[in-house]
């Protein structure tokens, strides 16, 4: 059975100054899809976006959406405004009357998001606006939800449970990502956007590489078919042509047509086959241990990031990292490279180790220096590139730069242009240990896979810290997990094998679990007989028409008694807390204590709530023994 159409639109054309990105340009929308919007950088996949939104009016064509339908969209480069908090924003857009019944939303997304509800928005970092819009988007719940990049800044915790969330929810999404497992699991249809043209694949992302491939080796041997009738028609024009036969002279222009035709479409399924070649990076292999940490422990006042960690490194090692934000990863990056020092314990490197360092803030970055002089200083034409003398606009080229943009600034760029243009920078001439901190923010599906031929081809020691779980599976052989408090959890594998790992824990507990309830089955007995015995004597007090025993014991009333104070105390530190986050200077002034202050207001919170449930238990207890 079909589902309803919401929208769609027909022989669409769309132009950017005179050159037409889509023209005849026609897809559907119908209701249940789950649609993962692909294609190289520059196909038009945030257009699509756009003019699904309504926010791209057509040059040509027709846009058509069923009455009643709503469209919300993830918003990118959103300015917070002055003294609104991350709860006032994400209730933007929802209307007076379903505001009541969606609030409980809203702190049911704002939780795992890891967002603090009173915070104020121009308090944010980059990161934290993001996944506030984020939230917005998934609270206001359209008939079709547009996502645009999701995961970016999300640690992979946050980025299952938006999985499930996206699952759960009945209405049509359409989502462009360059997280390859997010969009295998969310999605039932694939818009491929290649050379401004549509595909559609009727089945989600898991299947995308196989149906691809199966369309683009069908090109393939259209273009052979093309080639061979043309071979027949050159040898017949080479034969010799009476002009003044029209019949000939047509069939003339028609083959140098086709020529011209075969010439155009070769050359853009070539770009589209395009593989980049990569030497491998040879590095110097001496002795296999060239970094120890000996009981190395790292905290911030009552915050342990490391505790008593002791581990190798060896050289060639190929290690991901995974954990939440604030479990340590950073800490242990910084305290590898010797930017930080331990608390306790001691690191020791080999004195041949140099680092090259893949920072996500991208502090190397000039923006007032050209994407030329970013990659040669003196901006002479040709820079080292591994040992080979390449010129400055083919490299660019290599990583998806037009060579016409070589003079631009720096900031000019977007996100994943700055992204591109820092991994082409550290990876030119990378050092014998790369560290790669979140490379992976920003870029689409083609960078993607170039930097995972060129970190295959890679012979160093290298560590990635990636949210990107195929990313991860692709490059690293084993992994470091960051539980938080200090916990680091070694893995022999990539992600899923961390996956499975976790799966065989749960099953092992669950087995503990069966064993120790059999074992107390016989002690179950008795206690089972004992609360017979007390149903017994109380039954009977009934029956004399005696009152039954006092339920509150002393413990509980003393707890009784206390729990006024512990929640005036916790009422009291919240107060000044969130005097103190409302300073729109503290972020700049102490980063790192605004950041802490944040995450004690949620614990406090929390503990704030188990203390006024529990008082309201025992007053309860209280009222029902008649005290």
């Amino acid at each position: 059975m079909t589902e309803q159409l919401l929208l769609s639109v027909q022989d669409a054309l769309i132009t950017f100054g005179k050159a037409p990105l889509f023209e005849d340009l026609t897809f559907h929308v119908h209701e249940g899809d789950r649609i993962a919007v692909v294609g190289k950088n520059g196909a038009g996949k945030s257009t699509m976006m756009n003019m699904i939104s309504g926010k791209l009016t057509l040059d040509m064509g027709e846009r058509w959406k069923l009455a009643g339908t709503s469209i919300g969209m993830m918003r990118q480069d959103v300015k917070p405004k002055k003294g609104q908090t991350v709860r006032d924003y994400v209730f933007e857009g929802i209307t007076a009357q379903n505001a009541d019944e969606l609030s409980y939303l809203v702190d049911m997304v704002i939780t795992p998001l890891d967002l603090e509800a009173d915070a104020l928005t121009t308090h944010l970092s980059g990161g934290q606006m993001r996944r506030t819009e984020l939230a917005r988007a998934l609270v206001e719940d359209p008939d079709i939800l547009l996502l645009d990049e999701p995961t970016n800044h999300l640690d992979l915790d946050v980025i299952e449970w938006l999985e499930n969330f996206l699952n759960s929810r009945r209405g049509t999404l359409v989502c462009i990502s360059h997280d390859k497992t997010f969009l295998a699991n969310i999605t039932n249809k694939v818009f491929w956007l290649d050379r401004g043209e549509i595909k559609v694949s009727p089945d989600g992302f898991a299947k995308f590489d196989e149906w691809s491939t199966m369309l683009l080796e069908q090109e393939e041997r259209e273009l052979k078919n093309r080639q061979k009738k043309l071979d027949i028609e050159v040898e017949w024009a080479s034969r010799g042509v009476k002009a003044r036969r029209k019949r000939n002279q047509q069939r003339l222009e028609n083959m140098r047509k086709e020529r011209d035709a075969l010439k155009k479409d070769t050359s853009a399924y070539r770009r589209v086959m395009a593989k980049i070649k990569i030497d491998d990076i040879e590095t110097e292999n001496t002795s296999k241990n060239i970094a120890e940490f000996y009981n190395v422990s790292k905290g911030y006042g009552e915050k342990v990031l490391l505790d008593k960690l002791s581990m190798k490194i060896q050289r060639g090692d190929r290690i991901g990292i995974i954990g939440k934000n604030g479990s340590g990863k950073t800490t242990f990056l910084k305290t590898l490279i010797g930017d930080l020092e331990p608390d306790e314990g001691t690191v020791k490197l080999k004195k041949d180790i140099e680092f090259s360092y893949f920072d996500q803030k991208r502090k190397e970055l000039n923006d007032d220096h050209s994407l030329w002089k970013t990659l040669s200083p003196d901006e002479s034409d040709y820079i080292d590139v591994m040992g080979k003398e390449r010129h400055v606009c083919g490299y660019l080229k290599q990583f998806l730069f037009d060579p016409s943009d070589a003079r631009n600034k720096v900031a000019t760029l977007s996100g994943g242009q700055k992204n591109r243009l820092m991994l082409a920078k550290v990876l030119a001439n990378p050092k014998n240990f790369l560290i790669l901190d979140e490379p992976t923010n920003d870029l689409d599906m083609d960078t993607l896979d170039m930097l995972e031929e060129i970190l295959t081809a890679y012979k160093g020691t290298l560590i990635v810290v990636s949210h990107d779980r195929d990313f991860l599976d692709q490059t690293v052989s084993q992994l470091l997990v960051f539980e938080g408090d200090g916990v680091v959890e070694h893995i022999i594998g990539g992600y899923s094998d961390y996956v499975a790992f976790k799966k065989r824990q749960e099953k092992k507990k669950a087995g503990n679990a069966d064993n120790s309830e059999g074992t107390e089955k016989g002690s179950s007995k008795s206690k089972a007989k004992t609360k017979k015995a007390a149903t017994q004597v109380e039954e009977a007090a009934e029956d004399s028409g005696e009152e039954p025993p006092a339920k509150l014991s002393y413990k509980h009333k003393y707890e009784l008694e206390q729990l006024p104070k512990k929640i005036k105390t916790l009422e009291s530190e919240i107060t000044e807390l969130t005097t103190l986050l409302k300073d729109p200077d503290f972020y700049n002034r102490d980063a790192d204590g605004f950041m802490r202050a944040s995450e004690k207001i949620g614990r406090l919170k929390n503990r704030l709530d188990e203390a006024e449930t529990r008082w309201l238990e025992l007053e309860e207890m209280k009222a029902t023994a008649g005290e």
